[in-house]
């Protein structure tokens, strides 16, 4: 990596974390910490916001702006495999828009950036979203970005029909499906809706505000929790069957003793 290169990443790292130590800094720009500091004694010198002290960390005063980026070929074709992938399964705006930004990006690339990524051979056909579902999916997107409570008729894989007034708070993407998180007012918890069995949907007027426990990172801790909770309770029933497995492999047990005898009568001792 050229001294100029680095000293951009360099930036770029500091300003991303509220405080980076120079262990940190070496570990990812693959350089020793004395690197670090005379880079980052030269970033101040010239003018660079940094603040901070070998030792302690280094952190970026808000407003610093970097000028233009430029990409590598690999950054280049790594943005288009992203846009290639990411368009056949999102809405219909955000696919164009992505189309969009993808386009202004490539146009100012080196000739030689744009032809490789232009020429990547990565693609994603055009398969599992239907017009009602990306129409239904940016309605479900909009409605979560400006907090705007729902009322939708959902009927579930067992064909049942309910109605729900929720908060929508995120859309996920599955492989195969979209679904929604909400917090389900209907049913006072957390709930997860697939897109494509959203019978009716409707924008309500009314906004909703963050609530303690019904937020989307409350849902993420919840999930979280109940994850960590299951590794346990699976490491538990590991152990109860290894040890279940293995009673008869401890000094005394029946295993052991047969094994012992076979053992004295290849070795001609009885037993």
């Amino acid at each position: 990596m050229r001294r100029a290169e680095r000293l951009f990443h360099l930036v770029q790292l500091i300003r991303g974390r509220r405080l980076s130590t120079a262990a940190f800094l070496a570990q990812r720009l693959e350089v020793s910490e004395r690197t670090v500091y005379r880079d980052v004694a030269e970033l101040m010198a010239q003018g660079v916001p940094i603040e901070g002290e070998a030792g302690v960390g280094y952190r970026m005063n808000a407003g610093f702006d970097l000028p233009p980026l430029m990409f590598t070929q690999d950054e280049a074709k790594a943005l288009v495999a992203a846009v290639r992938l990411a368009q056949p399964r999102l809405d219909a705006a955000l696919a164009r828009d992505a189309e969009g930004a993808l386009s202004k990006i490539i146009a100012v690339l080196p000739a030689a950036a744009r032809a490789a990524a232009e020429s990547l051979a990565v693609y994603a056909p055009a398969v599992g979203l239907d017009d009602a579902v990306r129409r239904r999916l940016e309605t479900l997107r909009v409605a979560a970005e400006a907090r705007h409570k729902l009322h939708l008729a959902y009927v579930d894989l067992q064909g049942r029909r309910s109605e729900r007034t929720v908060r929508p708070l995120g859309c996920f993407y599955w492989g195969s499906v979209w679904t929604l998180a909400a917090w389900c007012e209907s049913r006072v918890g957390f709930r997860s809706f697939r897109v494509d069995c959203i019978a009716e949907l409707r924008v309500g007027d009314e906004r909703f505000r963050d609530e303690a426990g019904k937020t989307l990172a409350d849902l993420f801790r919840r999930v979280e929790a109940e994850a960590e909770a299951d590794a346990k309770a699976g490491a538990k029933d590991e152990i109860k069957s290894v040890s279940t497995k293995t009673a008869g492999l401890k000094p005394g047990g029946a295993a052991s003793g047969r094994r012992s005898a076979r053992a004295r009568r290849r070795e001609g001792q009885g037993g």
